[in-house]
């Protein structure tokens, strides 16, 4: 196949150039710290998938465009047993979600090309080559899709479409409409207000007029897979009596060679369960579950854990019973005797497998890597790994780690990276936790530094063996950063990360002055200049920590919480809040509790306050109320919001503005030399 790539690229058929292969400089090479610049054109790599036979494996490389201002996604293939990487989209096209037809001929991938278009599915002929083909043209796009087992047929995920679409009536698409609403659940971040329009999978074989709908009702539907006889799918769903009330799903299966597509429920918990994945022979069903009701993004979220159960019997048997760790990503193995999964254990993320039958987790990668995500087939297993020192790249695995990648070498030779190194120490209460500690690029033994304590989101995520490219910005430029996993955070067990239920601020806030104090006994911290920050939920936490104590001489509060009460039926979490914290009308006091706002005099560290235009996550009235109060009490504040951003900051020139700002502003309060004019600009 490489003859055939190679072919094809110098006749032009295959657009961009092929990536060389640059190995990583040694330490004693490294010459230079990193800057926002090596950053913006820093690449990452993600989603491989190994081709049927298990040669190729295909992945996106994704990379900021400054002068469109946007990110692109970019299509490569290499060859699983090590070799030349070879690029199969055009760099102006962003494709995503790539996949193989199961005969290996087609590369297939989504896309949307052209002003205003929607996500389509477009394949490659990997014998012949040419330009790709568009497979589908549905006037509400494709969200997701997959290959039946024998090649014939595709499942579509699309949403319904709008009323405007469905009469054939675009001639005034862009006309303003009012909103009606009419559910629970009516806004969500990057999607705004939503209707009753709804998820639903289709099955489309190629050649024919129309996809047909295979699911229907006022419900989502989505995570769909194929049966391995291609008769079925199995997807996952919440067909409660109002989906909008709860966060539980289950998983379901509807013959698609049946007229009527009937249904059939393979589980019923008050939780979630999905990510389904059927056993070879189809007789079984591997899949994520929680063992108690979900309070979505919260720190109540239970444990996840490895399931599988026969196809009916609705008697699930958990695989993971002890290990009280989250789970993600089920696959079988050919055979059917194991189900491999990824692992979050203690700031890493691993691989790992059980026997089907049950039986010990074996950790096949572990350590201080992590393992972001992986593919197999044709006998062959192929994983994204990164560590604390170089972003995610791909690796062939049978027992042994074979690089194939090397997207990063290129902007990162010649750069110094600091060091990190994982501590442990004891909360107030007796409590062990955990936290990252990066040194600074020019770290001297014995000398102390200005530190940043840089907080996570979630609360129900954690900060892991990985590239933190905001730590190595900070580094770069003198700082210690410090980057904990407080109670709330998952990877240490369901008690550790339910430590915040109802009580945001409290064990936490122990936890993270905890590694400070741990910083400045091991002689990294100068308690003198240090500051403090996060985005989301850290820009919460930022927000706890500095209403109860003033020993940070500087923040940065992105995107957070100032009135609790503000946000309910503003923001997307009402739900979340009810089952947390009570209807704020039947339990005012803790609502009031909880707000950062209603501490706001207590503030005397200067804050930075950032955040999206049009975040419905953690809306930026929050952070426009914490700023005016600052001002009103004449603190020093400033507030930075990103036009049309909503909770991540996607643009690349505003990626770069905000970490020019972060600099900056810590520079100005936690050095000597104080960089005025940068704050003003």
């Amino acid at each position: 196949m490489i003859k055939v790539l190679t072919r094809l690229i110098k006749q032009g058929l295959i657009v961009s150039a092929l990536l060389a292969l640059v190995p990583l400089m040694s330490a004693a090479q490294e010459s230079r710290s990193l800057t926002i610049e090596d950053l913006m054109i820093m690449k990452s790599v993600s989603g491989p998938v190994v081709s049927p036979e298990g040669e190729w494996v295909v992945y996106a490389v994704r990379a900021r465009d400054m002068e469109e201002d946007k990110s692109n996604s970019q299509l490569w293939v290499v060859p699983t047993e090590g070799g030349e990487p070879v690029p199969m989209t055009a760099t102006e096209t962003s494709a995503g979600n790539p996949q193989w037809s199961p005969d290996g001929k087609y590369l297939s991938f989504t896309a949307s090309k052209g002003e205003g278009a929607k996500s389509q599915i477009w394949t490659l002929n990997r014998q012949i080559g040419g330009e790709a083909v568009q497979l589908t043209d549905t006037k509400q796009g494709v969200n997701d899709y997959a290959w039946s087992p024998d090649g014939s047929r595709l499942l579509l995920v699309m949403t319904d479409l709008s009323a405007e679409l469905l009469n054939d009536d675009e001639s005034d698409d862009d006309k303003a409409r009012p909103y009606v609403i009419d559910r629970m659940q009516f806004k969500r971040d990057y999607r705004g207000y939503l209707d009753r329009r709804r998820t639903h999978i289709y099955v489309y074989t190629p050649g024919e007029d129309a996809p047909v709908q295979v699911t229907n009702g006022d419900y989502d539907d989505t995570d769909p897979v194929w049966s391995p006889d291609g008769s079925s799918i199995a997807f996952v769903s919440d067909r409660s009596d109002d989906p909008d009330l709860n966060y539980g799903t289950d998983i379901f299966v509807v013959n698609v060679d049946d007229a009527e597509y009937p249904l059939t429920q393979i589980t019923s918990n008050e939780g979630r369960d999905y990510s389904p994945v059927f056993s070879p022979d189809g007789k079984r069903i591997a899949y994520v579950t929680s063992t108690g009701p979900d309070i979505g993004g919260s720190a109540l979220t239970p444990t996840k854990y490895l399931a599988i159960t026969d196809i009916g019997a609705d008697q699930r048997e958990i695989l993971t019973p002890e290990l009280d760790r989250n789970v993600s990503g089920p696959s079988f193995t050919e055979d059917g005797r194991d189900i491999y999964f990824r692992l979050e254990d203690s700031g890493s993320n691993q691989l790992a497998r059980v026997r089907a039958s049950g039986g010990d987790v074996v950790r096949e990668i572990g350590g201080e890597v992590s393992v972001r995500d992986y593919s197999m087939a044709g006998g062959v297993t192929v994983v994204s790994l990164a560590d604390a020192t170089s972003p995610s790249e791909l690796y062939a695995f049978d027992g042994a780690l074979a690089r194939l990648t090397e997207v990063s070498s290129e902007s990162l030779a010649g750069i110094s990276r600091a060091t990190v190194e994982k501590r442990r120490f004891e909360s107030r209460d007796g409590t062990e936790v955990e936290a990252f500690f990066v040194k600074p690029v020019d770290y001297q033994e014995g000398q102390s530094y200005p530190t940043i304590l840089w907080l996570h989101g979630g609360p129900a995520s954690q900060f892991n063996w990985s590239y933190n490219e905001t730590a190595q910005l900070f580094a770069a430029n003198g700082y210690a950063v410090i980057l904990p996993n407080p109670r709330g955070s998952t990877g240490y067990g369901a008690e550790f990360a339910h430590g915040t239920v109802a009580a945001w601020g409290e064990n936490d806030y122990d936890d993270v002055i905890a590694a400070i104090d741990h910083g400045i006994e091991i002689g990294l911290v100068d308690p003198a200049r240090t500051g403090v920050g996060g985005w989301s939920y850290g820009g919460i936490l930022t927000n706890y920590v500095i209403t109860q104590t003033t020993r940070f001489q500087a923040a940065m509060s992105g995107a957070s919480l100032g009135l609790v009460t503000a946000n309910y039926g503003h923001d997307q979490y009402q739900l979340m809040y009810e089952l947390e914290f009570g209807l704020p009308w039947e339990n005012p006091e803790l609502w009031a509790e909880l707000s950062p706002f209603n501490k706001v005099e207590s503030i005397t560290t200067p804050t930075l306050w950032m955040g999206g235009e049009v975040d419905w996550n953690v809306p930026i009235n929050n952070s426009e109320q914490m700023y005016i109060a600052m001002k009103r009490l004449g603190r020093e504040t400033q507030l930075v919001v990103y036009p049309g951003e909503h909770h991540g900051i996607r643009r690349p020139s505003f990626q770069r503005d905000r970490f020019e700002r972060w600099i900056a502003w810590f520079d100005r309060y936690l050095k000597p030399v104080k960089n005025e004019t940068a704050l003003a600009n």
